[in-house]
């Protein structure tokens, strides 16, 4: 490793560290609170905080252009490209995040990413999928009316009828 990528692993356990403790300290203990599911995706993903407003918190992220989380429920966390192909890299740290909010298999949730992208670039459609706990929606990069360029997923957990407030009948026919 470089001593930049060593001082800035340093860095962030630092930051973590302080942020835990405060958090500790100072909020009330709900495992499932926005800070500490911001903490858990800064562990689990590598990612590092750049800011929150509201019930947005966004990240810097080394593979992906945007990554940002919105609090309010259904959590969902969004992953923007600008790049029509992304590297390999953008789908694993996709994996990492369903793994954390989810709980869903990383390497299952990347190949779903990778695999929704393709067949969103190759439709010119958003593609739809689940996998473990996670829902991924990929959106295609190029669209003819110029607004979507790059790349967009979206992930959320899934969640059974009853966990939404909704009744066994919904969706039934």
């Amino acid at each position: 490793m470089t001593p930049a990528v060593l001082w800035r692993r340093m860095t962030l356990r630092a930051f973590l560290a302080g942020l835990s403790l405060s958090l500790a300290l100072c909020a009330p203990a709900r495992a499932d609170s926005c800070d500490g599911l911001t903490v858990r995706l800064i562990r689990g993903t590598g990612v590092a905080l750049a800011g929150r407003s509201g019930q947005t918190v966004v990240f810097r992220a080394v593979d992906a252009d945007r990554m940002s989380l919105d609090c309010a429920e259904p959590r969902r966390l969004l992953f923007r490209s600008d790049r029509r192909e992304p590297p390999r890299t953008f789908f694993v740290l996709i994996g990492l995040a369903a793994k954390t909010l989810t709980g869903a298999s990383a390497e299952a949730v990347e190949a779903l990413a990778l695999r929704l992208h393709q067949d969103s670039l190759l439709t010119g459609e958003p593609q739809l999928g689940r996998s473990g706990g996670a829902i991924l929606r990929c959106d295609p990069g190029d669209r003819p009316d110029g607004i979507g360029v790059g790349s967009l997923c979206r992930l959320a957990a899934d969640r059974p009828p009853r966990a939404r407030g909704l009744s066994h009948r919904v969706g039934r026919g």
